[in-house]
């Protein structure tokens, strides 16, 4: 199976996950996170911010290749297919892990509720994305 690779959904999807994160934790709930958290002054770095943004970068790229394959086995695409993949994506990957971490951390079911609410949000928008673009 030969996958074309549109690096332009891929960058426009990173840089969603980007601005859903900072809307998401700097001006919806960045009280609540740190209150949460337990960390009370935030001033990100610009090499944090560059690290952050390259992991958006790699995220977009392996849900891409999720969704292109997802896609074929479902025999779907378009807006749909994009919702179908970041759905999975966030549940056979993201909740699981987290899920596992918050047990082990003893962190406030708070915290995540509203990370995985987050990244529910960040990966239909991405999901949506990417498969439109396919």
């Amino acid at each position: 199976m030969e996958i074309h690779v549109n690096y332009l959904a891929i960058l426009v999807a990173a840089i969603a996950n980007y601005v859903i994160a900072t809307i998401w934790y700097a001006v919806l709930f960045g009280k609540l996170w740190k209150k949460l958290t337990g960390i009370t002054d935030m001033k990100p770095s610009p090499m944090n911010i560059i690290l952050v943004f390259i992991g958006s970068l790699v995220l977009s790229f392996v849900l891409y290749h999720s969704i292109v394959f997802g896609n074929a086995y479902f025999k779907m695409s378009g807006i749909a297919g994009g919702l179908m993949g970041g759905f999975f994506g966030w549940l056979g990957y993201i909740a699981p892990v987290t899920l596992s971490t918050k047990l082990y951390e003893k962190k406030p079911w708070g915290l995540w509720l509203l990370d995985n609410a987050f990244w529910f949000i960040s990966l239909l928008v991405m999901g949506t994305i990417l498969s439109v673009w396919i």
